[in-house]
């Protein structure tokens, strides 16, 4: 599993509608049971739950538990900070999304164009 500090090892996000948990956990270096805490502490993270309650989770769910991941294990915010950190975004331009969202499409950019040459 990867280090809390190795965010930007984290492998890319591959181009489809919907996720597993345990392929969210897979993207997000956090382990299942993390994820499921997560969706009661933070309440921007819902996902779509199918028959069996199972979960599946879109993109902006993971670029969501991406940005948590960061707040805990790099900036290292307590679960409050950092609820209060992504309401505080919520009700302003969240540049630090933004600016994740564009380091990924660069990233899977850079990777296509490998695999082209």
């Amino acid at each position: 599993m990867l280090e809390p500090s190795n965010n930007n090892e984290l492998p890319p996000i591959p181009a489809k509608r919907y996720f597993a948990i345990g392929e969210v956990s897979d993207l997000c270096g956090v382990k299942p049971h993390v994820l499921r805490y997560w969706e009661q502490e933070f309440e921007q993270l819902e996902p779509v739950k199918r028959r069996g309650n199972r979960r599946y989770y879109q993109r902006n769910d993971v670029m969501l538990i991406r940005q948590i991941r960061a707040l805990l294990y790099e900036q290292g915010y307590t679960i409050g900070g950092a609820r209060a950190h992504l309401q505080s975004d919520d009700a302003k331009d969240d540049s630090g999304r933004t600016k994740q969202v564009i380091h990924q499409m660069i990233g899977e950019l850079e990777d296509i164009l490998e695999i082209l040459k």
